[in-house]
């Protein structure tokens, strides 16, 4: 007499390593792991359960979907402009983004900025309706719908910040310069978390932006920028989505936890030359830190990482989006964090590997608020994976795996991608995007874009990058900087 039947898991991934990330950090070598429908069924070793699909090659190493919890949407079209003139970069920024992008823009550079996190493993990624000078285009709800359509098509999560621009307001729009208030900015934020506020089903999350403000700004606005504060936070409280800032440095931190816009929902970028009073403003209110090692930010100043962990604050990696000078690929943010601290303190045993990446996995989820639900491989938690092709001349010999992931690999090791149990891309084949359309149809709206403000000639290389030191340019300034 037969025993009871085992009812087949959907998906059985069997990898020659399987790197969890789980509260027990384990790394299980020849092991695999069962996927159900949208979570993750069963992790294990040895015998291989029943299953109607499998995924068996040699060397697969299974791991957490990436996260990036810091990029900007737009700058996928914009990158490289400027040459190095970060004056230059910001007002092509503010140009394109404000008065010639049109929905059409929002959506061909998001397609390619998917397609692109789909190809190296980023499965979640929070995503800033706009930048550069804090131009955020949130007039109407157009870019952000178009934004929004281009997650669906591609599978993958996006978190999409959207917020009101910089003062003064209002703030001009489009090829008319038509003007917009705060308040007018607010309402279309408040509508796009009505209509879009789903990462974990539809996979369109929405959080909001505030841009920075100084002690220098509050002489001059206090009053303003104190009302805008209030309203801000009502609106995330009402709401419960994530509120995050873009370039805290120098006590900006501290003015905004006494403006009321820090808390453990709260996740800010860069923040580089903290002060104590900064320090003490993320334990006082639990709001996390982004840290951005490729950005031109950590040039002009430091993101104190390995200090911020041991002062108990939780810290998490982005890529600061594909443009002026990097990419979405967060293998290289991890490698170039551990480098960047490591060369900070002379001392390689800072910012080990393990804790590396789990600044791009567990530590982001949980600053995004999703630690029970991505950033680990755990029973019951979402099918966001990732399988590397580990069979690889510098992914070579197959040991010590996280220092093989940390130092050596790349976007292009990325062989599979999973996301809400879905296979989206398999043996780097991905079935259900159009690359070459993809492509072709963002060159278009970059050179329409560039071509409207009379930027064309950013777009061009100049002699002063060969035969010398030194390329004179322009000197980088902060988004929002005064000086």
């Amino acid at each position: 007499m037969s025993g009871p039947q085992i009812a087949p898991h959907d998906l059985l991934l069997r990898c020659a390593t399987v790197v969890t990330v789980d509260p027990e950090r384990r790394v299980i070598e020849d092991g695999w792991v069962a996927v159900d429908g949208d979570r993750i069924a069963a992790i294990g070793t040895g015998a291989l359960p029943p299953a109607r699909r499998v995924i068996d090659r040699p060397g697969l190493i299974a791991m957490p979907g990436l996260i990036d919890a810091h990029s900007h949407a737009g700058h996928g079209l914009v990158r490289a402009a400027g040459d190095g003139d970060g004056d230059l970069w910001f007002q092509i920024c503010a140009d394109i983004y404000a008065h010639a992008a049109t929905p059409g823009f929002w959506l061909a550079e998001q397609r390619l900025a998917q397609l692109e996190r789909l190809m190296g493993g980023v499965t979640t990624a929070v995503s800033l309706l706009g930048g550069g000078a804090d131009v955020y285009r949130t007039d109407t709800i157009a870019a952000g719908e178009a934004h929004c359509a281009a997650t669906v098509e591609s599978g993958l999560r996006t978190i999409m910040a959207v917020g009101p621009g910089r003062l003064p307001f209002p703030r001009l729009f489009a090829p008319d310069r038509y003007p917009v208030s705060f308040e007018a900015q607010m309402e279309v934020c408040a509508d796009l978390i009505a209509r879009h506020n789903d990462v974990l089903t539809r996979r369109t999350g929405v959080a909001l932006i505030m841009p920075v403000y100084t002690a220098d700004h509050m002489v001059a606005h206090g009053d303003e920028i104190r009302a805008m504060s209030s309203a801000m936070r009502a609106l995330q409280d009402r709401t419960g989505v994530l509120f995050t800032q873009d370039g805290h440095r120098e006590g900006s931190i501290a003015l905004a936890r006494d403006l009321g816009l820090l808390s453990p929902r709260a996740a800010l970028g860069h923040s580089v030359e903290l002060t104590p009073a900064d320090f003490d403003a993320l334990r006082e209110t639990g709001a996390t830190i982004i840290h951005n090692p490729s950005a031109i930010m950590s040039i002009i100043g430091r993101c104190p990482v390995p200090e911020l962990l041991e002062a108990g604050v939780t810290v998490c990696l982005g890529s600061d989006a594909g443009a002026p000078d990097r990419g979405f690929d967060m293998f290289r943010h991890m490698a170039q964090a551990m480098h960047y601290h490591r060369r900070h303190f002379r001392d390689p045993a800072v910012l080990p590997e393990g804790k590396t990446l789990e600044l791009c996995t567990i530590d982001a989820a949980r600053a995004l608020g999703l630690e029970s639900e991505i950033g680990s491989l755990e029973i019951g938690k979402k099918a966001d994976i990732i399988l590397l092709d580990g069979r690889k001349p510098h992914l070579w010999p197959p040991v010590m795996v996280l220092n093989r992931i940390t130092h050596f690999a790349s976007a292009a090791d990325v062989d599979t991608v999973i996301v809400n149990g879905q296979v989206l891309m398999e043996q780097r084949h991905i079935p259900h995007l159009d690359a070459d359309t993809i492509l072709d149809q963002a060159a278009l709206e970059a050179e329409r874009v560039f071509s409207a403000t009379g930027h064309e000639g950013a777009r061009t290389e100049s002699d002063e990058i060969w035969g010398q030191p030194r390329q004179r340019k322009t000197a980088f300034r902060p988004a929002g900087s005064d000086k």
